[in-house]
This record gives C-alpha cells, structure tokens and sequence, in this order.
C-alpha cells in the first residue's frame, strides 16, 4: 500500500512541474521563433536576467508589499474572529452591523482605493485598503461556523449546566475551527491583492515603494521585463502565502478533522 501512496504523491509533484517547463519552453520558442521585442513579450531568459539584475530594487520592494500584506491579514484575522463572536453572542450586534460588512465586501476597492488616499497617508491608505478586502472572509466564514454547531451539542452543555462562555470555548470556537481556517486562508491571499490594488492606485498618484508601484512605473516606462520580474516576485508570494496557510490549517485539523485525516491516508 505504501508504495501506489508515495508513487500518486510523486506524480502529484511531478505534473505541475511537468507543465510549468512546458510553458516556458513554449513562451521561449514563441519568442526566438517570431522575433518579438522585448519590449513587447519578452523572453523568459531576459526576464530571469532582470529578477537577478533588479534584485535589491525588487526585492525591497517585495518586502514593503509583503509588510503590508502581513498587517492587513493579521487586523483582518484578529478583528474577523472578534466580531464574529459578538455576532455569534449577541443578535443585536449581528443585525446592527452584518449589512454594513456586506457593504464593505461588494464595494470595489478600486473605487476605494483613490479616496482612501486623499484622507489617510499612503501608508495607511494601502493598508486599509488590503484590510477591507481581507476581512470580510474571515467574519463570514467564522460566523457560519459558530452558528452552525450541532443543536444536539448545545442541549447535552445546557443539560450539564455549561455557562454561555464555556459553551463558545469548549464546543462552538473548536466546531468553527475548519470554516475559520478557510476563512484565514482565503484572507491571505485577498490581503496581498489589496495591498497591490492600493499601491498601484498610490503609483498613478505618483508614490508608493511597493512591487505593485515598480510594476506600474515599469509599464509607464515600457520596462516590460522588468514588469514580468515583479509579477512573478508577486506570484511566488501569493503561492507561499496559501502553502503557510494550508499548511498551518492542515497541523490544527490534521490529528481530529476529516478534511485533513482523508488527505493524509
């Protein structure tokens, strides 16, 4: 049994990989074969010439991103989680404020994003702007998972007498664990879109420091390698994002939820 088990994972690893070197075989070949400038598409092998060249620009640049992206998450988690449970506790609190977090959520953030600047300072304009996009996942899918607890799982606590608080600790915060892990990693993910939605916003506005502003200035300047060497810098951050989150959601659930048993068997 072991054997198909560490030969499926293989192949699991193996395909992306597979499929990703053709995609760049192909962009290359595409390139070289039709003569596109650089200037235009440019080839694989420039753009990992420019990552390496750009390396200290890109890479600060990388790190204001990713700092405003790591704050927004953790306000975005800390407050999700928080007012989810007053939603949870108190009715009135869920009915006064849930529509205006509905609001929040449906209103574009490129249409935010310009406002925010002209009365916050970018710095808090961007992060602002990562927040709102971030927050709602986590609120929505921790209150799902609070309210739906097993009805039968409350009575047998109000049969043994439980306070409301040890009803929330005991029973309905470990039953809402997997929807508020969901939540968390969707949020990661919507954080780091936020942050580069505010910066490029902030970059027409003529500041910012952030990938999202280099991705912008290169594009007014027609540094398209350039261009393609943020966005990949971007991508390896969103991918390393989810798999610190999937992982760390996989370590809580892993030893007591299905989800996470079924995939390690």
């Amino acid at each position: 049994m072991m054997r198909p088990m560490n030969a499926n994972r293989a192949l699991r690893i193996a395909l992306p990989v597979v499929v990703l070197t053709l995609v760049v075989l192909a962009w290359d070949l595409t390139v070289r074969g039709f003569g596109i400038p650089p200037y235009v598409l440019p080839g694989p092998g420039l753009v990992a010439a420019t990552l390496v060249n750009d390396a200290p620009l890109l890479g600060q640049s990388l790190l204001v991103t990713l700092s405003v992206a790591v704050q927004a998450f953790l306000l975005a988690a800390v407050g999700g989680v928080v007012l989810a449970v007053a939603f949870n506790q108190w009715r009135l609190v869920e009915h006064a404020f849930y529509p205006y977090a509905v609001i929040l959520q449906v209103t574009p953030v490129v249409a935010v994003a310009p406002l925010l600047l002209i009365y916050l300072p970018q710095p808090l304009a961007v992060l602002a702007c990562a927040w709102i996009v971030a927050f709602f996942p986590v609120l929505a899918n921790t209150t799902l998972g609070l309210n739906s607890v097993d009805h039968n799982l409350i009575a047998l606590f109000d049969l043994y007498k439980a306070s409301r608080w040890q009803v929330l600790w005991n029973l309905k915060l470990p039953a809402a664990l997997p929807q508020m892990l969901a939540g968390l990693r969707i949020a990661g993910g919507l954080a780091l879109i936020g942050a580069v939605v505010a910066e490029i916003a902030a970059g027409s506005a003529g500041a910012g420091s952030g990938l999202a502003y280099r991705i912008a200035e290169s594009g007014y300047r027609l540094n398209i390698p350039r261009m393609f060497a943020a966005l990949l810098l971007l991508s390896v951050a969103g991918v390393a994002i989810y798999f610190v989150l999937a992982g760390a959601s996989h370590l809580a659930l892993r030893r007591w939820h299905d989800s996470a048993v079924r995939r390690e068997r």
